[in-house]
């Protein structure tokens, strides 16, 4: 057995040729079929789990542990290499995460032939790991270890497939700004959050105030909507809501919930879904100076009215995925607005993304009172959803759903302002 280092190559045996991984986390086996351009021909030179075989390639055991199987005889004549791919099945994760994966390529006895440990991956989750590939009439093996930051988009991409399959929506009336999503790195941890320094006199001492005496009924502005426990209001861009429930009376503890799908693919992705990590948050105002941003680096506000429930890294689930819970009893007086974004922290857009919506809850008595469902994808990695404001003694919910370019919280604060009532 031969133990190869990155860029080394070796003559292999005539026949077939068996390649195998060990990998400290769950992850994929694949086979890219290329041609001497380094280019695949049709879907059909793709070998995964959803299609586990292709022309002289067949994937093994493709869910428990994955081998391929390479008869370099069936390959097309055009098919200049076979390579063989690892990905992890956590796409926010990386191999620098977990220890070095191993490819190993034995012959159809089972005899080892081959060992590559690939070091020296860091933020990457996808890795080409070796190569089995023509040299005039004979085959050999190369150690190749190249990882991809931007994940599975980027490898197929890289070898000549278009992975905009999404139509481009029109863009929302915001000001442009150039889209710039560089790779993907680890998330590190969250510093806590700093407020910038205000332009106006500080809010006074917080104090909670007194419990208020119940409103009389007041009819709803022109354009607004009226909410009631027994129906669920389903908002357009633009509506807007009093935080009053049937009676008059005013919304005490509320909670906005967030949500998304994870992205589904059809071809060569199959029936499985790539994951998505969207950020919620809330950005408190104060005549029109940030005061307080809650998010999953700063799960409460400095007036404890504001709570996040964490993060979510994927989409993954039924229903809510990230919730905000508002006491608007508690809100600091001098708080005005608040501004709800969801935010793409890997960098993709909302073209790609499934069902994004956001819905209000009257906490007291757990009744969904509004929803708001983004209609069609956006070639932005955030998304303004909606807004507070207070007006008098009320606060009112607008639907916004306008898009703009940034992957965290900071970056929404900037666009967040220009809703602010």
């Amino acid at each position: 057995m031969t133990v190869l280092t990155k860029g080394q190559n070796a003559p292999l045996p005539a026949g077939d040729v068996v390649i195998s991984i060990d990998v400290g986390a769950p992850a994929d086996l694949s086979a890219l079929l290329v041609t001497d351009a380094m280019t695949v021909r049709t879907d059909a030179d793709f070998v995964f789990y959803n299609q586990p075989q292709g022309p002289g390639v067949v994937l093994e055991n493709p869910t428990s542990r994955p081998v391929l199987r390479v008869s370099t005889a069936g390959l097309p004549p055009d098919i200049h290499a076979v390579r063989a791919v690892i990905t992890l099945d956590d796409a926010s994760s990386s191999f620098g995460r977990i220890a070095a994966p191993v490819a190993h390529v034995g012959d159809a006895s089972g005899r080892e032939l081959f060992t590559y440990s690939i070091d020296g991956l860091s933020s990457e989750s996808v890795v080409v790991a070796l190569e089995v590939y023509r040299r005039g009439g004979d085959w050999k093996v190369r150690a190749v270890g190249q990882g991809y930051a931007g994940g599975f988009a980027d490898l197929i991409r890289d070898h000549g497939v278009s992975v905009d399959d999404a139509p481009a929506a029109t863009p929302a009336p915001v000001a442009a700004q150039p889209p710039t999503p560089p790779a993907y790195t680890p998330r590190p941890a969250a510093p806590a959050y700093t407020p910038p320094p205000a332009a106006a006199p500080p809010p006074p001492p917080y104090t909670p105030p007194a419990p208020a005496p119940p409103a009389p009924p007041a009819a709803s502005a022109p354009g607004e909507i009226s909410l009631t426990k027994n129906r669920r209001v389903n908002l357009s861009k633009g509506q807007k809501v009093s935080l009053r429930k049937d009676g008059g009376v005013a919304l005490t503890r509320i909670r906005m919930g967030l949500g998304w799908d994870q992205i589904k693919r059809g071809g060569f992705f199959g029936g499985r879904q790539r994951e998505i990590d969207l950020d919620a948050s809330a950005l408190m105002f104060s005549r029109g100076q940030l005061a307080d941003v809650v998010y999953y680096g700063h799960l409460s506000s400095d007036d404890n009215s504001i709570r996040h429930s964490g993060d979510n890294l994927t989409g993954a689930g039924e229903g809510d995925d990230e919730i905000i819970y508002v006491d608007l009893t508690a809100i600091h007086p001098a708080i005005d607005n608040l501004v709800f974004t969801v935010t793409s922290y890997q960098g993709q857009t909302f073209e790609e993304v499934d069902n994004a919506f956001c819905r209000l809850v009257d906490e007291t008595i757990g009744t969904e009172l509004a929803r708001f469902t983004l209609q069609g994808g956006m070639p932005f990695t955030g998304v303004v959803m909606a807004a507070i404001n207070r007006e008098g003694a009320e606060w009112k919910l607008r639907a916004i759903g306008d898009g703009f370019q940034g992957k965290t919280p900071r970056d929404a604060v900037g666009p967040a302002t220009r809703y602010l009532a």
